[in-house]
């Protein structure tokens, strides 16, 4: 493929231009042909403009190894010598792309996608796109009827490490040859931002608009005096790596009558484009970037659609700043950047069901569309890319997508005809303080209740920094007691507690604390690792997570994950139980992960094929240490206490998991039988009907719709006595943690779940949503209906609650 590369930094340049050397460099390694043409110096901020009645002229670039190596010569080489080399132009960046299709490398043949950038520095939101010259170059490539990107790497920190550099250069080649091949002809060019974080492969990918922002702090340039000058690499530099993280506002004197000679530097104040990403809904470009994910735009001649690459976005645009219909979600790359087919089940005219599926996670897209296509019958159905592809509004339509691109107002409007993959409203459940207060409340009406047996004394407090801790601790009478008897006992005869940050999943923020001063110390690091105060939290590095503040010398592996800072203000506190059921051929702690489904208003399903998931390190008690007791007696957080040996979530644990995820059933043993294993599935049972009770008593904050389910992640700990412990309930469950050994789980638990949600239970007493469309393959349903003698049968989902909350 023949590549156009175009910027609007210039040359290579530790300083102002630091990532086009490398970006080159791996389209070469790829094998493409890879023409290169440059502005001779700084253009950023000059969009798609050219320079009327200068004559443009041209300089010859040989880059070296490094960025700051190249050499800048008034000719070419000549036909005889060997050596690559780059044309510059005192020119723009449009410049710079006629030029390169029209006028240089005609030799090469036909240019096949011009690529504008990287940019230093993100282009999101309408303030930055309308001035960036990044996307002016890519602009005139579309205006030229080229397939064109606009190429942006958004930074996180001022240190640029070129292995981050190098990992951005191969997801944006990956992003490269996609769109090459997978074009919209809506589309005149995509707007690409990658974020420059080490685990950037790894990041989702998601297609936004372009959010619609304005500068509110006035003027955007700051008076100096008329000596001071700068070049444009120094100035574009400053606003880059300062500007974007402080902001500025022009103090412009409103007094005088005369003028006074000054002149004028360009420095926009930044916080109004972080002030209004933060006020916008979800699913723009800015948010993208900000929430992490991957974004890009792509652009056309009537609208623009924003795909945002960053752990950002992806925006399609078209060639007049508009942006065009866009597919919602997220774009889908596999391990190895590839990307995901679309998959679209071309029906005939008898398609009674249009299914939107855009699931966020890759390892169970697939499997959602196998279940499908076993379920239903292949002309009872079409799988669509957007709403847009409906024939009509009303027309029945079934959508399995993550959270923030659930069509809500369609499922609302349409309630006989659109069925979602969610609820609304779940807060009760899904947000540990949340949940702990539904439950409490539960347990004052019913003290009765199973619950009581099964949920841990949890104790919820509100705090923002360390030292208003003893503050927000005035009521929490059950902490002190345990305080003031842990005084009492010895190093190694101690109670513990653990704390959960309420918003936080993934095993992220999790700590353990024996003592009030251990529990002010988890703060005190928390409130190390934040952001400084003197204002380099406010450019791309206001999105930096803060470190999951080591909790032992072997929770490195942890540190990566963090905790975002919004998360840390609602925590609960438990007491950490012991003792642990452990299995003598694991000799790990771990926990069980039950799949629970939810159908209308409100039928509550509990899946029988459960899995074990195993810790990374053996277990020992927290009072019992390999080395210094005194270190833990502490802090609680010494050498002694290795949270890979206390947190079951498998995606804490690097390299291979073998070992740590297990069907439950094929737990059996002499120590735990059958009949132990059937006995703690049933004490799961009736808890989850409970805990779902007593949701639907919280109105405010758990709204099952008659139109809609949700498959939700529920953990359960199990002690020494064989009592199962609740630990949390997940919304959109992490199911790729499940891995090899639980592929087969998933699959079949995705069966179970649309054959449910679709055609009903087999006996008729609860019917399907879509149940008189003739969708079902008959025979297939037969079969898998079945199959479930066995007491490990495949799929089975055991209904434990059926409640009338009058929205049927």
């Amino acid at each position: 493929m023949h590549i156009l590369v175009v910027n609007d930094d210039g040359p290579p340049s530790n300083q102002s231009s630091p990532y086009i050397l490398v970006f080159v460099k791996t389209l070469q390694s790829a094998g493409h042909t890879v023409s290169v043409i440059l502005p001779h110096e700084q253009r950023s901020w000059i969009g798609k403009a050219h320079i009327v009645g200068q004559v443009t002229k041209p300089t010859y670039f040989r880059p070296g190894e490094n960025s700051d190596d190249g050499t800048t010569h008034s000719r070419p080489l000549s036909s005889k010598e060997d050596g690559e080399e780059w044309v510059l132009i005192n020119g723009t960046p449009a410049s710079a792309t006629q030029l390169g299709l029209f006028h240089f490398f005609q030799d090469r043949g036909p240019v096949d996608v011009v690529v504008s950038g990287p940019n230093y520095g993100r282009n999101s939101t309408s303030l930055f796109s309308l001035s960036s010259g990044t996307i002016g170059g890519a602009m005139e490539g579309a205006i030229c009827r080229k397939k064109s990107i606009a190429l942006s790497y958004a930074f996180f920190s001022r240190d640029h490490n070129p292995s981050i550099i190098e990992a951005a250069s191969r997801m944006s080649l990956k992003l490269i040859e996609h769109f090459s091949l997978n074009w919209d002809k809506g589309v005149d060019l995509y707007s690409i931002n990658v974020p420059l974080v080490k685990d950037v492969q790894s990041r989702k990918v998601f297609f936004t608009y372009a959010l619609q922002n304005y500068w509110k702090s006035g003027s955007s340039f700051t008076e100096i005096e008329a000596s001071d000058d700068e070049d444009a690499n120094t100035q574009e530099h400053k606003i880059r790596e300062s500007g974007e993280v402080e902001g500025t506002i022009s103090d412009v004197s409103k007094t005088s009558t005369r003028h006074k000679h000054k002149h004028f530097k360009w420095t926009p104040n930044f916080s109004d484009v972080s002030q209004s990403v933060e006020e916008s809904e979800p699913g723009n470009d800015g948010w993208a970037i900000q929430q992490g994910h991957v974004r890009y735009d792509s652009f056309s001649k009537q609208a623009n659609i924003g795909i945002v690459l960053n752990p950002g976005s992806i925006t399609p645009l078209k060639a007049n700043f508009m942006h065009t219909s866009l597919p919602l979600g997220e774009l889908k790359l596999s391990s190895a950047l590839e990307t995901v087919p679309l998959q679209v089940h071309i029906p005939n005219a008898t398609a009674r069901l249009y299914a939107y599926i855009a699931y966020e996670d890759l390892y169970v897209q697939p499997l959602i569309l196998s279940a499908l296509s076993s379920i239903l019958s292949p002309s009872s159905y079409a799988t669509i890319s957007s709403f847009e592809a409906l024939p009509n509004p009303a027309n029945n339509v079934l959508q399995i997508t993550s959270y923030e691109f659930v069509a809500f107002d369609h499922l609302l409007e349409y309630p006989l005809s659109s069925l979602a993959n969610c609820y609304v409203i779940r807060k009760a459940l899904i947000r540990k303080h949340y949940l702990a207060h539904t439950i409490q409340s539960w347990l004052a009406k019913h003290p009765t209740s199973v619950l009581e047996e099964h949920v841990p004394l949890t104790v919820g407090f509100e705090v923002d920094y360390a030292e208003f801790l003893d503050e927000a601790l005035i009521e929490a009478y059950e902490l002190h007691e345990f305080f003031i008897q842990n005084e009492e006992r010895e190093a190694g005869e101690k109670d513990w507690w653990i704390l959960k940050p309420s918003m936080s999943d993934r095993g992220q923020g999790i700590r353990l604390f024996s003592s009030q001063e251990e529990l002010v110390k988890i703060f005190e690091d928390w409130e190390e690792d934040e952001p400084s105060a003197d204002g380099e939290s406010e450019n791309e590095a206001d999105l930096s997570i803060l470190s999951s503040a080591s909790a032992t010398t072997g929770e490195s592996n942890l540190n990566a994950d963090g905790v975002i800072t919004s998360q840390l203000r609602h925590f609960v506190a438990q007491p950490y139980i012991a003792p642990l059921l452990l299995l003598e051929c694991a000799g790990r702690k771990f926990h069980i992960r039950a799949y629970v489904l939810c159908v209308g208003a409100l039928r509550v399903y509990v899946y029988k094929d459960m899995l074990a998931l195993f810790a990374a390190q053996p277990y020992k008690e927290p009072g019992v240490l390999p080395g210094n007791p005194e270190d833990n007696a502490e802090t609680g957080r010494g050498p002694g206490i290795d949270m890979r040996a206390h947190l079951t979530n498998t995606c804490l644990q690097d390299g291979t998991r073998e070992g740590s995820v297990v069907r439950f059933w094929d737990l059996e043993s002499s120590s735990l039988p059958t009949s132990a294993l059937e006995s703690i599935y049933d004490q799961i049972c009736d808890a989850t009907a409970e805990i779902f009770k007593a949701a639907s008593a919280q109105p405010t904050n758990f709204q099952p719709l008659p139109n809609a389910f949700e498959v939700f992640g529920v953990d359960w700990l199990v002690d020494g006595h064989k009592k199962a412990w609740l630990l949390e309930v997940n919304a959109f469950p992490d199911f790729k943690q499940s891995g090899e050994e639980g592929h087969i789980v998933v699959e079949e638990l995705w069966k179970g779940v649309l054959e449910l949600v679709l055609r009903g239970e087999s006996d008729g007493k609860s019917r399907g949503f879509f149940q008189d469309l003739s969708l079902t393959v008959e025979d297939e349903r037969k079969r898998r209906y079945e199959d479930q003698e066995s007491v490990k049968g495949p799929w089975e989902l055991k209904k434990v609650l059926d409640l009338d909350l009058g929205r049927r």
